[in-house]
């Protein structure tokens, strides 16, 4: 089983030279990944409101300064940018890593932002459906010609071509995009709220997405299952929505072999705090 680290988003102001360090002690420590949350503003409980670095810039970044460990956004909304565009950004991002990037998509969720940005939030799955089309098309393929409700495109060519075999992961168990995806993803994932950061709970939710596999004609040993896990290392929480986190490195390592039995083949860890030295410590987890 991969285990990964999910980069700070809002839970503070976090400079670029302190996620540097960050991805250098993860990939150093033998961590398998970084992720990075597709985000553009929060507002907060305390009356804040707060936004993260942009994804793709951040990813490219990351992917400069790394030379090993695979890097993916979690997930990228597919609404914040034309999806012909994004396969762009996917296939640089890929090529500056040498190989390493994961394209997980979804359709986003977070109305406050996409108001704010002036992205249109209606239609959100029936648009994801365009975008996805259009996306693994131009990974796959290399160029479309698409009329659709919300895109259109004309002789798009993707070039330079994009890795043919760059895995596609999707972040959602809704039976639409499920249905939309499964013929086509290489991977599947789910975050630590829907299954309430409870491995005893994942069975009831996988089984749904084996059920969507076996329906879509594919043997669902094929599809990668991959899952977030809250955890608290050290020090005081700081997520704003954390809930139910795994405390401790003992019950983070019985938490990690319980995904494993349960199926899970790659782990975000979403570390709260998250710190130059709770990714240290992350570290010691790798090997069990």
């Amino acid at each position: 089983m991969k285990i990964g680290v999910q980069l700070p988003e809002v839970e503070r102001f976090v400079p670029w030279p302190e996620y540097r360090r960050m991805a250098v002690i993860a990939e150093e420590g033998g961590l398998d990944s970084l992720w990075v949350g597709d985000h553009l503003l929060y507002d907060l409980p305390d009356g804040s409101t707060r936004g993260p670095w942009e994804c793709w810039s951040l990813l490219a970044a990351l992917a400069a300064v790394t030379s090993r460990v695979q890097l993916s956004p979690l997930v990228a909304s597919t609404s914040f940018h034309s999806p012909a565009m994004l396969a762009k950004q996917a296939a640089t991002v890929d090529a500056i890593s040498g190989g390493r990037l994961i394209l997980s998509l979804g359709a986003g969720w977070n109305r406050r932002e996409y108001e704010a940005f002036g992205f249109p939030y209606d239609h959100r799955v029936s648009r994801f459906a365009e975008a996805f089309t259009i996306i693994r098309t131009l990974i796959r393929h290399g160029s479309i010609d698409f009329d659709g409700e919300y895109h259109t495109l004309s002789n798009c060519v993707l070039d330079p071509p994009a890795r043919p075999d760059l895995p596609l992961l999707v972040g959602s168990s809704g039976p639409r995009m499920l249905e939309i995806t499964m013929p086509h993803v290489d991977a599947w994932n789910i975050w630590f709220d829907d299954y309430d950061n409870d491995p005893a709970l994942l069975p009831e939710r996988l089984a749904v997405v084996n059920r969507a596999a076996e329906a879509a004609g594919r043997d669902p040993s094929d599809i990668d299952l991959t899952a977030a896990l809250l955890v608290n290392l050290a020090g005081t929480p700081e997520r704003h929505n954390s809930r139910n986190p795994v405390v401790g490195e003992d019950a983070a390592r019985e938490a990690l072999a319980a995904l494993g039995e349960a199926g899970i083949a790659h782990v975000q860890l979403v570390l709260d705090p998250i710190t130059v030295e709770t990714v240290e410590l992350a570290t010691g987890l790798v090997g069990g």
